[in-house]
């Protein structure tokens, strides 16, 4: 085993900077019994052993070897939430760009976290595992030179939140496969552990960093800790204005850092954390514990807000803080986003509906379905027949929804707004791999091109994925400077499955290197590209 990590480790070092430091990793997936609700077993899905995942540490431009051996019966794949993958969408772990690592195999990762920094998180891509687990936390700090806009805190801790359902992850697939909805989830888990099951230690007077990633299946979540304030400093890679909150709204595959002072009576206390916008309210527990702790926890469990106007009162009020370095020594505020013109705008409206009898979900009426190869790939070896550019339009059709594998065509370099429009009574979350992107507006009703009037040009946030209110739309720009086979998805994972996702084709008619890696020499081929070869 140790051999063929060394040999593939051998195989992929040419694509990444000789100057920057390499972090190796070697991860074993397997199932393994998780009592994480109530004390019942179940079958989850292990690395290392592990529920959740180890975590992953790493500084801005690390080179991350990680060397995954599937001990699965079943196909896996893993993917790097918020992590760019710069000019290397190969690397992305998702079935658009990845080949699945067959049972009794290995593939290894490689990435760098080029020119980022913050919180992040990895998971399970392939069928419906992320149920079962198998996902971590990523933390990217800045380099040792690069100012941060905070004193170093005591600590830093990951705490990933997420509902979760008792039932099997196969299971719950073979529902969805069945053309039906999924029932509400059974709790919501807090480090894999349901309420009072986790316990982090602070010590009185001094100030603690906690990254917060929301790796459930759906639903939105509002964090929060009794008798103590959370300051906001970094979302998803972005320093933030330091804005102190009573509580959070995370919703689905979003990320958050905050400082938490320990700064009042040395007891024990709530961290609560909760659904938000249903109409069962889920809420588990964990506990904030004073080193010299008096007094067990005691007292009701603090309760979180119900509006929907409150969480999108406390979203707009997120923003970028514009003379705090990022990954680079120059303020985030360089890149005068607002002043660029906006060369092609995009309208993506979510939709529900039935397909043959069959549950779908769709962007701009079309329901995605994989293709039998890797996208990526057929790409590359120029293989026919696999998907069309141009296969999902830039505005919503208003026609029957339909299946297709679709992507959309972009230019590289070009300045792209996109609008999400949600007609339906839930909220959603969209996620772009590769990309971060800013959040320049969102509102209810429906847009229209006097919506921009409303638009933040100045200081918007930063970030990979955004919310879109019920009856709402949110606004979002982005630089496409990026080349490669981009995920577009709903973070809903229900959704996503059943076909609310596309492929943004970002492409450079150069083919250079300078703009995208060459196909990595270990890369898995199958479908279609199976027995061709990749390079020398």
């Amino acid at each position: 085993m140790l051999l063929k990590f060394l040999a593939a480790v051998v195989l992929v070092l040419g694509l990444v900077s000789a100057e920057d430091p390499y972090r190796y990793f070697d991860w074993n997936v397997t199932y393994g019994d998780i009592y994480p609700l109530g004390g019942a077993r179940q079958q989850g899905i292990l690395i290392n052993g592990q529920f959740p995942g180890p975590e992953i540490y790493s500084v801005t431009n690390d080179n991350l070897i990680i060397n995954v051996h599937n001990s699965l019966p079943e196909p896996f794949l893993i993917s790097w939430n918020g992590v760019q993958q710069r000019r290397n969408s190969y690397q992305d772990g998702v079935y658009g760009t990845t080949c699945p690592i067959p049972p009794g195999k290995n593939f290894t990762f490689t990435l760098q976290v080029k020119d980022q920094i913050g919180s992040f998180y990895y998971f399970p891509s392939l069928a419906f595992q992320k149920a079962a687990g198998g996902f971590g936390a990523i933390k990217i700090l800045s380099r040792p030179r690069i100012p941060v806009p905070f004193p170093e805190p005591a600590g830093d801790y990951s705490i990933l939140i997420g509902d979760w359902y008792k039932t099997d992850h196969k299971v719950l697939k073979a529902i969805l496969d069945r053309g039906h909805r999924l029932p509400f989830p059974d709790g919501v888990l807090i480090n894999g552990r349901g309420p009072s099951g986790t316990t982090f230690t602070f010590e009185q007077g001094k100030t603690y960093r906690l990254r917060i990633s929301n790796v459930g299946l759906q639903n939105s979540l509002n964090f929060r800790i009794q008798g103590h304030t959370l300051k906001l400093v970094e979302v998803e890679g972005t320093h933030t204005l330091q804005t102190t909150y009573e509580s959070l709204d995370i919703h689905v595959g979003q990320s958050y850092s905050v400082l938490v002072t320990a700064d009042q009576a040395p007891q024990d206390y709530y961290i609560a954390v909760s659904t938000r916008f249903t109409s069962k309210v889920l809420t588990s527990t964990a506990i904030f514990h004073y080193g010299n702790s008096a007094r067990q926890v005691s007292g009701p469990i603090p309760g979180g807000p119900t509006q929907t106007g409150w969480s999108l009162s406390q979203a707009r009020s997120i923003r970028t803080n514009l003379t705090a370095s990022g990954p680079r020594p120059n303020p985030q505020g360089s890149y005068h986003y607002g002043l660029v013109n906006v060369s092609r705008t995009i309208m993506l409206q979510s939709s529900a509906a039935q397909v043959s009898g069959k549950q779908r979900y769709a962007v701009n009426s079309v329901s995605f379905i994989p293709a039998d190869t890797p996208l990526k790939l057929a790409d590359y070896f120029k293989i026919d027949g696999v998907f069309k550019v141009g296969s999902i339009s830039d505005y919503p059709t208003h026609q029957n929804m339909y299946l297709d594998t679709s992507v959309m065509g972009a230019d590289f370099r070009a300045f792209v707004e996109i609008v999400f429009e949600n007609k339906e009574n839930i909220v959603q979350s969209f996620h772009l791999d590769g990309y971060s992107f800013w959040v320049v507006g969102m509102d209810g009703g429906k847009w229209t091109p006097a919506s921009r009037n409303e638009y933040n040009l100045r200081d918007a946030v930063s970030r990979s994925t955004t919310q879109v209110y019920p009856k709402s739309w949110t606004a979002i720009y982005i630089a496409l400077d990026n080349v490669g086979m981009w995920n577009v998805r709903s973070e809903f994972w229900a959704r996503q499955y059943l076909g609310q996702q596309f492929y943004l084709r970002v492409y450079s008619p150069v083919e250079s290197t300078r703009d995208e890696y060459p196909i990595p020499r270990n890369a898995l081929l199958c479908g279609r590209a199976a027995g061709r070869t990749t390079r020398p």
